[in-house]
């Protein structure tokens, strides 16, 4: 039963120690860097981060449902799910909770902000859930192993940026990545083509456009309350059925 365990959720594992090794080179990195390098770092990382964003959000043109063009079904879930996560204060819940967890780790920097952001970027996207599914399917964790390495990169430049709370993110990648290999039996029923699924697109397009909102944050091009979309990727798929019955 270990080596099964093992075997199923080996990848999450692994993106796991790259974000926590990620995260101290940044924080290593952040203490020698002088203030201008630090700014110019960022505004790298966002417009990267917003060119992953694009990327992402582009799924939503690919994402039509019966009559349904994905991006009235994106545009709704977005609006919906901000409108609920205002009315559930989930920004704000995040930001006690990020105050929380940095007074009792003693950490510095923009703790929410980089546990957050770093969250969405290392969890939302075709390749997390593709991932997932091949390594809690047949134990093949060359996907997430890619992911992974991406991930600790984009770990050193957040982490050097937000602080320790990018390296909190882990905690996001065990229960979320982990639980997705685990229930991957089950998702391979519902989801026989994920690539090629419009849930799983319209989901993907949907955190796109969180992404693009993290990278607007990083340039300082505006406050947005990223954490209060979240519900939006649990609602897309809502969409997207209500859409297939039409």
């Amino acid at each position: 039963m270990p080596f099964d365990l093992w075997t199923r959720t080996s990848g999450t594992w692994i993106n796991i120690l790259t974000v926590l090794l990620g995260t101290s080179l940044g924080l290593l990195l952040h203490n020698r860097l002088p203030t201008r390098m630090q700014r110019i770092l960022t505004q790298g990382i966002g417009l990267l981060t917003i060119w992953i964003g694009l990327g992402m959000a582009n799924q939503l043109g690919k994402a039509q449902v019966s009559r349904v063009d994905g991006a009235i079904l994106g545009l709704l879930a977005i609006t919906i799910g901000g409108v609920l996560g205002e009315w559930w204060r989930i920004e704000d819940r995040l930001t006690h909770l990020g105050e929380w967890l940095k007074a009792r780790f003693r950490g510095k920097g923009r703790f929410t902000e980089g546990f957050v952001a770093a969250s969405l970027l290392f969890c939302v996207g075709p390749m997390t859930l593709l991932g997932c599914l091949n390594n809690g399917l047949t134990g093949d964790a060359a996907l997430l192993t890619i992911k992974a390495s991406m991930d600790g990169i984009a770990a050193i430049a957040f982490s050097s940026t937000y602080g320790i709370g990018v390296g909190f993110s882990s905690l996001v990648i065990l229960i979320f990545q982990g639980g997705l290999s685990l229930a991957a039996g089950a998702l391979a029923v519902v989801l026989p083509n994920p690539a090629t699924d419009p849930r799983v697109m319209l989901i993907t397009g949907v955190g796109g456009l969180m992404v693009i909102a993290v990278g607007l944050n990083l340039l300082e091009v505006a406050k947005i309350r990223v954490g209060s979309f979240l519900p939006a990727l649990a609602i897309a798929p809502i969409f997207s059925w209500f859409a297939s019955l039409i």
